[in-house]
């Protein structure tokens, strides 16, 4: 059977993939809800959700760097990657392994054609239909109730030393506008380096200082909030601003409780 990736790559699979390595800790997550939990081999040091995970299958390495012995070691059917978080060097040294799917994901629409290939891949299309519909439902049901709520602009950290936002071209910018916001830094390309001088944080009403991939913590809340003390300041849940997949059945619950009014 042929199938095609996110990047119109073709896919050769002589039967429904048995073993499957996946190195993106959102895909993992979402194999395990799709009922494919049995069929994973391999994972990566970040695949930290559901938390059993990791003791039960081989940890092949991170997302960056890989064991290359112990992926041929565990005879893969298919191994699962993303574009952004896994190199292309990576991508390379597997490719004599086994076949690769890789997925590229900018907004909502992504998510759900990866959810559909994969039901279409691992012969589970009722399970990936039925997890798309839900899905769409969570977000039907969050923008009737906050589509008359004003935006608030927000500044969404990602990392310190250099300070660093998710702007725009990313999912974490469509994610911030699906959660009711305006990203005061949606100018700008993908993950720019600012200064916290810089004048377009006056602009801003919010800050949200995520929890992943810098960890913020309360320290920091107090660091912007001496700075900056007419702007609210809060940690936000970096997995539910950026894990697409099955994750994003909790992202519209937790974007309520963001808003002053609930």
């Amino acid at each position: 059977m042929t199938y095609i990736d996110q990047l119109k790559r073709e896919i050769q699979l002589k039967k429904t993939p048995k073993r499957i390595i996946s190195l993106v800790p959102s895909q993992t997550e979402l194999l395990v809800d799709l009922g494919l939990e049995s069929a994973i081999v391999g994972v990566t040091k970040f695949c930290v959700h559901p938390k059993h995970l990791r003791m039960s299958k081989v940890v092949v390495g991170g997302t960056k760097q890989i064991n290359i012995d112990k992926i041929i070691a565990l005879q893969p059917d298919i191994i699962l990657c993303n574009k952004e978080e896994n190199t292309k060097e990576i991508i390379d040294s597997l490719k004599e392994i086994a076949p690769i799917h890789i997925s590229d994901i900018y907004n909502l629409e992504d998510c759900y054609e990866l959810i559909h290939m994969y039901g279409k891949m691992f012969n589970i299309e009722r399970t990936t239909s039925t997890l798309i519909k839900n899905l769409q439902l969570e977000r039907e049901a969050f923008k009737q109730k906050f589509q008359n709520t004003e935006k608030l602009k927000v500044a969404y950290f990602i990392w310190k030393q250099p300070w660093m936002v998710a702007a725009s071209n990313n999912f974490i910018d469509v994610m911030i506008n699906e959660a009711g916001f305006e990203n005061g830094f949606k100018a700008q390309k993908r993950y720019p380096e600012i200064d916290i001088e810089s004048s377009e944080l006056n602009e801003i009403d919010t800050i949200f200082l995520s929890s992943e991939p810098f960890p913020f913590k309360a320290e920091h809340v107090l660091e912007f909030q001496k700075k900056f003390p007419e702007k609210t300041v809060k940690i936000v849940d970096g997995e539910l601003f950026s894990w697409y997949g099955s994750r994003l059945l909790k992202s519209y619950q937790y974007f309520k409780t963001l808003h002053p009014s609930t």
